[in-house]
């Protein structure tokens, strides 16, 4: 974070910018108030002190009726204050989300980690609530409190004034020093934080395979040890959150005593009477209370200061990526074509594809082979769009792929990967998500017979369209999965105007009389099909083969 208040939340969140007008006046309203008690403390203390029961304010009752109306307003406006920064809260986080997950979709299919996406959308911005819940409505009362009450006190002495002006900059000089200190310890944690949830995720969703070599128990030493470094950066932090926040309540009171000691001898001396004196007492510790209160709440709002820091890189990583905007060409009639093709994963040391030059012509049923690791799913990818070319260009007609606007190409797609995700729900609202995302002319709600068919036709006569699945396509069985897969694959083909099917390894796992039945409904298809298979018989079905990794095609 740059300031006090990060630009890029005044930039992307519009509900910041509103809370800061709201907080500074609230501010405003808080100071003016906090000037009026002190006015009527001490004029009515004075008068007592001198005799007259009465003060100036027309009597004991009254004063004390005017402090009454005083506190509730104080108390009414510390309300507002949360409330406004409480509703803040609830829209930056909300905002930030999408923009985070629109970012994500954005990004190459390999980054970032599951866990690590998670842990940000959650808990990560879920931290935010302490900075627009404490940090901001200190730091606002902070901008104005001093000021409008260092001009009340400067109204009655000026020396008290000139001893608050040189010593309320300490603390946040003080504060500047711990900030950054407590920044670096703050994403030093945060990334340890995220590589724990990291590590969590990957245990559990490999936690079967683990029990099945008996190596559960081995990986709980990692966990242990990730989870020891983020208890020692946390307590790290609290060490110095503690020590920050003694220092500071320390130069308040040392400042507060200076004034109070200057006032003192003066008001023995008869320089200043006892109802000034007495106002600038009471305002004095009210000068350094809301500077005071930012250094300590700074600390409850670090996480998610790291946590929005991290959310601005991804989304403005997504935004440096170059975007097409050319419409995507009808696959109907335009060929695709690769050439000299080549990826390497960031830190890989060798490339995943190399050198691929190949066309694919309208409604043509292509499949690719090749030895495992050689680059056939990363095409998929490529070809998709998920991931661009290091080297080379994939061409839709004339257009060059990375130039054509992402939803008009993938309109044109159906897809089935090697693990097909699902959605958590009913088997029919998994195959109906194959008509998501298409133009509101050609979306309409597919009808049970049509779904069926689909399924049906992909062999899944057994699969209840009303079966619930669960997350992670919990309920059905692998094979029960690609054949859900295919049927939304399909019934994107034929009533969602796909003009091209990519399919990995779409009868993994299938018997040959449901992989004889899938073959026939892709050819049947009319569309053009992308295959990634080792399968003898989806092979034969192809019209071409190409082989990934090596210069040559088969007939």
């Amino acid at each position: 974070m740059a300031g006090p208040i990060d630009p890029r939340l005044l930039r992307r969140a519009r509900a910041t910018r509103q809370y800061l007008l709201g907080g500074a006046v609230v501010g405003c309203l808080t100071a003016a108030l906090v000037v009026v008690q002190a006015w009527l403390l001490s004029g009515q203390m004075a008068a007592i002190f001198h005799g007259d029961l009465a003060g100036p304010f027309g009597g004991l009752a009254a004063t004390l009726g005017l402090l009454v109306l005083v506190l509730l307003g104080r108390a009414v406006l510390a309300w507002a204050n949360q409330w406004l920064a409480h509703r803040s809260a609830a829209a930056v986080k909300s905002q930030l989300r999408r923009d985070v997950a629109a970012a994500r979709l954005r990004r190459p299919a390999y980054e970032p980690s599951t866990g690590a996406f998670i842990t940000l959308l959650s808990q990560g911005l879920d931290a935010l609530d302490d900075y627009f819940g404490k940090y901001l409505p200190q730091l606002m009362l902070a901008a104005t409190v001093p000021l409008i009450v260092g001009v009340a006190i400067l109204s009655q002495d000026l020396i008290s004034a000139i001893t608050i002006a040189i010593t309320i900059p300490l603390i946040p000089a003080f504060m500047a020093l711990v900030g950054y200190v407590t920044r670096d310890r703050m994403r030093k944690r945060w990334t340890i934080q995220t590589k724990l949830a990291h590590h969590f995720a990957d245990l559990m969703a490999g936690l079967p395979t683990l029990q099945v070599f008996g190596r559960a128990r081995a990986q709980l030493k990692g966990l242990e040890r990730t989870e020891g470094r983020h208890r020692s950066e946390t307590m790290g932090t609290l060490r110095i959150a503690f020590i920050s926040s003694f220092v500071l309540e320390l130069l308040a009171t040392l400042s507060v005593a200076l004034v109070a000691v200057g006032i003192g001898l003066r008001v023995v001396y008869g320089q200043v009477d006892l109802a000034a004196a007495l106002f600038i007492l009471i305002l004095a510790p009210e000068v350094y209370l809301p500077v005071r209160q930012v250094g300590a709440h700074y600390h409850d709002s670090a996480e998610g200061v790291a946590a929005a820091e991290e959310a601005f890189e991804v989304i403005e990583a997504a935004e440096a990526e170059p975007t097409g905007v050319r419409p995507a060409p009808d696959l109907r009639q335009h060929r695709i074509r690769f050439e000299s093709v080549s990826f390497t994963h960031p830190e890989a040391a060798k490339p995943s594809l190399v050198d691929f030059s190949a066309e694919i012509a309208p409604g043509e049923v292509v499949a690719i082979q090749g030895r495992s690791g050689g680059g056939k799913s990363t095409l998929l990818q490529l070809l998709i769009g998920h991931l661009r070319p290091s080297e080379g260009r994939i061409l839709v007609g004339e257009e060059d792929l990375s130039e054509v606007e992402p939803s008009s190409w993938w309109r044109q797609l159906a897809w089935v990967g090697q693990e097909p995700g699902l959605l958590a729900g009913t088997v029919a609202d998994s195959i109906a998500m194959g008509l998501a995302g298409l133009p509101s002319g050609s979306e309409t709600a597919p009808s049970e017979s049509a779904l069926r068919q689909c399924l049906d036709t992909v062999g899944g006569q057994s699969i209840d369209l009303a079966k619930e699945v669960g997350d992670e396509s919990t309920g059905l069985s692998a094979g029960e999965r690609r054949r859900v897969a295919l049927a939304r694959a399909l019934l994107r083909a034929t009533l969602g105007r796909a003009r091209l099917m990519i399919l990995d390894e779409p009868t993994a796992g299938l018997d040959t009389s449901t992989e004889a039945r899938v073959i026939q409904a892709l050819r049947a298809a009319g569309v053009g099909v992308l295959v990634v298979s080792h399968r003898p018989a989806v092979i034969a079905a192809a019209d071409r083969v190409l082989l990934v990794g090596a210069a040559e095609e088969v007939a």
